[in-house]
């Protein structure tokens, strides 16, 4: 069989439950992909960890079936773009680049008794001012101070020596594709290790964590400048493929969404969402419960910046109608909430695990409040993807409140945004255009165009904007007043849901 020779991109997309691969064409167009779930893995209550040699051994298999799928020798490979699930932390051994310990993912809560500790000795402030982060068990830090102690002092002192290597999912896969221990700008900026004005490690958290220098990657921009780390021509590929491009999973998203300019934004709904905000090369620190964090640096250029808030139950609300089988499939919630003209009154706060921001109220717990014997299902499931579009306002308005900027227009992704209703009401209760683009793949796209702009498969930032392409824009339709009244009752549906939750409940 005789090979295609034309160019691709690819973009290496590891995500919580799985990889992925991605080759595109210089227009943007996929030509092929593959994925492979990994394990899940809980070894206590609120424990999460992956096997980083699992994630490596999907990365070749997904990498090697894209290209099969796309008829192509791994030459044809312009450039490699990584974007990788954030805060995740892997430990390995520099010589034999064996994992010291299974990795801890960033939904586990193991070192939350640290979290209150630094809590209570006042360090919160600090932290938030060096790295732009709510202090939480979520980011790298005390993830990696935990393995340094339960590893035990050898471990220690071969940390201290640089006989040992930390790093995210996309420093670990870099070091196994190419042997550079290496990571960029926006996954360090999720360590909270990470000083995010001077773009360097603070050598202060460094030693608050007893995190020696000696185990921490070297810090890349996000898209990278000759010469590049390549792909070991021994290595599983057989060629020296050049690797230009690497994001934390939600910058690549808004990177993807060609959201360049301050003021841009984009909301990624999947279990929960991810809503982040351009704010040029400021980084704006929050008044309103939300992150500050690197969005992109291009080699040679300043760092730019984002404002981020978490919502932790997005798709999560729509899988709760299908558990309480009030829906058999998600597509039923679009045809139920078009039978009914509004929600008759009813709110209903999906606050399963407590709220994210800009309330963080970890006793929230979920609500339904307005209901009356004429209340039907239809309803229940409208205040449902009502919600959804609430709590994207919620974050909206403490975006504007902190930045002083008006967003523009609303980029979305995600499975929960094929459903034109939940769109059409995200554009009338958050007022602003929601932007849905063709590719669904839009973290994938994002890594991808960043890695094809170093090697000039794209010529710049406005061949990334024209390769991106919109399905379709929801306008606001609703009247104002009857928007601003709807979610005041919203407002005092969160009020009833909040502290609900006793201790240790």
């Amino acid at each position: 069989m005789v090979c295609v020779t034309e160019e691709v991109v690819a973009a290496i997309d590891q995500g919580t439950t799985g990889t992925r691969c991605i080759l595109f064409d210089d227009a943007g167009r996929i030509v092929a992909s593959d994925y492979r779930r990994h394990e899940q893995r809980y070894p206590n209550p609120g424990w999460v960890e992956h096997d980083p040699a699992e994630i490596w051994t999907s990365t070749k298999t997904v990498v090697r079936g894209a290209l099969e799928e796309a008829n192509r020798e791994a030459a044809a490979i312009a450039a490699i773009g990584i974007t990788n699930q954030r805060e995740t932390t892997v430990l390995w051994d520099e010589a034999t680049g064996e994992p010291l310990h299974d990795a801890i993912v960033w939904q586990d809560r193991r070192t939350t008794d640290r979290i209150d500790a630094l809590e209570a000795a006042g360090k919160s402030e600090w932290i938030r001012e060096r790295t732009g982060l709510e202090p939480d068990a979520y980011f790298s830090a005390t993830k990696l101070e935990w393995l340094l102690d339960e590893l035990g002092s050898d471990v220690r002192a071969r940390a201290r020596a640089g006989d040992l290597c930390f790093g995210t999912i996309d420093a670990w896969l870099r070091y196994k594709l190419t042997g550079v221990h290496a990571t960029d700008v926006t996954n360090a900026a999720r360590t909270m290790l990470f000083d995010i004005e001077d773009l360097a490690w603070d050598e202060e958290l460094l030693a608050e964590f007893g995190v020696p220098r000696a185990l921490l990657p070297t810090v890349r921009p996000s898209i990278e400048a000759p010469p590049f780390d390549r792909t070991d021509p021994d290595g599983f590929l057989d060629a020296a493929v050049p690797l230009t491009a690497s994001f934390g999973d939600q910058q690549a998203s808004l990177f993807g969404h060609a959201c360049f300019e301050p003021g841009e934004a984009k909301n990624t709904y999947g279990t929960g969402s991810f809503f982040l905000l351009n704010t040029g090369t400021t980084a704006v620190s929050s008044e309103h419960g939300l992150l500050t964090t690197v969005a992109c640096q291009r080699a040679g250029e300043p760092a730019t910046y984002a404002l981020e808030g978490s919502i932790f139950v997005t798709g999560a609300a729509i899988e709760w109608l299908e558990d309480v089988r009030l829906i058999d499939d998600p597509a039923e919630t679009a045809t139920l909430a078009r039978q009914v003209e509004d929600t008759d009154d009813v709110f209903v706060v999906p606050a399963f695990s407590g709220l994210g921001a800009p309330h963080w109220d970890g006793r929230a717990r979920g609500t339904i409040v307005g209901m009356t014997r004429s209340t039907r299902r239809e309803h229940i499931v409208r205040a449902t993807l009502e919600a959804i579009a609430y709590r994207t306002r919620d974050v909206a308005a403490a975006m504007a409140a902190d930045s002083g900027i008006d967003i523009t227009d609303l980029r979305v992704d995600g499975g929960s945004v094929k459903n034109d209703v939940l769109c059409q009401l995200q554009a009338d209760l958050v007022e602003t255009d929601i932007v849905r683009p063709t590719v669904d793949e839009i973290t994938a796209f994002g890594a991808a165009c960043g890695a094809g702009l170093a090697v000039d498969v794209f010529d710049d930032l406005e061949d990334v904007r024209d390769a991106l392409t919109v399905d379709r824009r929801f306008e606001p339709s609703m009247d104002e007043t009857t928007v601003a009244d709807r979610y005041e009752r919203w407002g005092e549906a969160v009020e009833r849901s909040r502290g609900w939750a006793r201790e240790g409940s």
